[in-house]
């Protein structure tokens, strides 16, 4: 027994006699139905739920023949009643309780079958004000709380997923429910209402205008248990918050290893990063370890682009993620097996790719269907102690024509094309960000240093490195352009940058220094241009 309240112990089993039914998904139903009138369970329903359960030949009962009451104002109202809802709330070892239901004549319901109205559904298919709204139920959270609350003596059920369970039980049970699963499914019912009324609140918020609401709510779906977290004796999960952005939330695993926190992180980070370009314009492969790309390039073909990402740092990409802009094809496929990968994650994948990837067991490929927008703000959360930290997405973007040139020489065609590459690679990396690059391929990144200066040393010994490995006589910061990702507070940084070979600039701009740091890029011969745009990133 486990004492409820002060008065009554819960019981370990309950029968269960009387069962309503009143679900938007449909899915299941009738053979859910036909289990629990199998075991003797008395079926009441309503509306479609009703017509779906009587047209497959079940006996069972209208929820207006219950409350004396025909469903009104189109359905908005039809179980919020005192004959549903006492007969759910009831506590069944409470005297005075039983006793006024004997005098009205109310019933217990032992089971509660609900699944609501398809709010977030509509959001995500519909503009329409007035349909969103019609979407929002009523009284299916009012019976899922009512009877979760009474979980004591009532099963609820909210998931199809959990009919088999039930049915499981009842068989088990001479047609009864040990309270550990009414308590689990009581928890999940509970959980289901307040993500709906988050998912409510949230397009409130958005209708409104409102950015910053007095309480803001976030809410997501378990998809799976991870191993771990970051480390082994963190404790980690995985749950999508279903808003339909492509990426490793909506991609289909055909092989490999579960996913970990790490590379889940990782994936997402490189695909998010290789969105930047369109895929009818160009192909581009990023490349990433510990959440910063190592390696980006695009170019006529997939394939071209990874050979291109893959020389910026061959050491770094050993047990990387490898992020593709377009369908993976079988000519890439062979190149990036060649290195020991963790995961690749693209669009979609050619049967020949697939098959030659499947050879590497062990290596996770993700198909998420699509790109991610990457003009699409949405919400980034991150905790804090005692609080959270929400903003929008960094959906920045310059192009050409955003472009201020601060220099004596103007950047030319080619250069400005790298500068504007070299850009957007930086907006996925760690601050403080140093990128270079030359002809539409990173040669050297510095990343998550504690001072710019620094991640331009660390950019230049890679793009060093890099050369060196190829076989170069020289750096591949040889006619490179450099990127930062925030202005320069000194000329410290371009100028290891231009030590290295690199020859014009692009940054945001707005240091208090930024005629000193002109001046040192005209002394150099530098092409400077200005953004005006920030991307830190922490």
């Amino acid at each position: 027994m486990v004492a409820l309240g002060k008065s009554y112990p819960v019981p370990e089993l309950v029968p269960v006699k009387r069962a309503l039914l009143s679900v938007s998904d449909k899915t299941g139903l009738v053979e859910f139905a036909k289990g629990l009138a199998g075991a003797g369970v008395e079926l009441v329903s309503t509306g479609g739920s009703h017509k779906t359960l009587a047209a497959a030949g079940l006996a069972v009962t209208e929820v207006a023949s219950l409350t004396g009451f025909p469903e009104m104002l189109g359905g908005r109202v039809k179980t919020l009643h005192p004959m549903v809802h006492g007969g759910i709330l009831g506590v069944r070892d409470d005297p005075e309780h039983q006793a006024a239901m004997a005098e009205h004549g109310i019933r217990d319901i032992d089971l509660v079958v609900v699944n609501l109205y398809p709010f977030e559904e509509t959001v995500k298919s519909s503009t329409d004000a007035a349909l969103i709204v019609e979407n929002i139920d009523i009284g299916g959270p009012a019976l899922i709380r009512a009877a979760a609350k009474n979980h004591a003596y009532v099963t609820v059920i909210v998931d199809p997923a959990d009919y088999v369970a039930v049915l499981q039980a009842l068989a088990a049970n001479n047609a009864s429910i040990p309270v550990a699963l009414r308590r689990s499914l009581a928890g999940k019912a509970f959980a289901r209402t307040s993500a709906y009324d988050a998912a409510i609140a949230t397009w409130f918020a958005a209708a409104t205008g409102d950015r910053d609401p007095q309480r803001r709510i976030f809410a997501g779906t378990l998809r799976e248990t991870l191993r771990y977290g970051e480390n082994p004796h963190q404790h980690a999960a995985f749950y999508v918050t279903g808003d339909g952005r492509p990426g490793v939330a909506t991609a289909r695993q055909l092989q490999g290893k579960e996913l970990s926190y790490n590379n889940i992180a990782d994936t997402d980070a490189a695909y998010e990063l290789v969105a930047e370009f369109d895929p009818k314009e160009t192909a581009a492969v990023a490349i990433i370890k510990h959440a910063n790309p190592c390696g980006v390039a695009v170019g006529a073909s997939l394939a071209e682009a990874y050979r291109l990402a893959f020389r910026c740092d061959t050491v770094s990409a050993f047990g990387g993620i490898v992020a593709l802009n377009r369908p993976i094809d079988a000519e890439v496929a062979n190149e990036i097996v060649k290195v020991f990968t963790e995961v690749i994650i693209a669009p979609d994948a050619s049967p020949e790719a697939i098959a030659i990837i499947a050879a590497k067991k062990n290596l996770r490929l993700l198909l998420a269907g699509g790109l991610p927008d990457p003009k699409a703000e949405g919400l980034t959360v991150k905790s804090v102690a005692g609080g959270l930290l929400v903003q929008n997405r960094d959906a920045g973007a310059v192009g050409a024509a955003e472009l201020s040139t601060i220099s004596t020489r103007a950047p030319s065609a080619t250069e400005t094309a790298d500068l504007l590459f070299a850009f957007k690679v930086a907006k996925h990396v760690k601050s403080n960000a140093i990128v270079l690059a030359k002809d539409g391929a990173t040669v050297g990144i510095g990343a998550g240093q504690m001072s710019r200066v620094d991640s331009a040393f660390v950019a230049a010994r890679k793009a060093a490195e890099a050369g060196r490995t190829a076989g170069l006589p020289h750096s591949l910061a040889e006619g490179s352009v450099v990127a930062s990702d925030a202005f320069f507070p000194f000329p410290d940084a371009m100028l290891v940058a231009a030590d290295a070979g690199a020859t014009a600039v692009i940054h945001p701009g707005g240091s208090m220094r930024d005629d000193e740091v002109v001046a040192a890029a005209n002394a150099r011969g530098l092409a400077m241009v200005v953004t005006g745009m920030r991307h830190f990133r922490h």
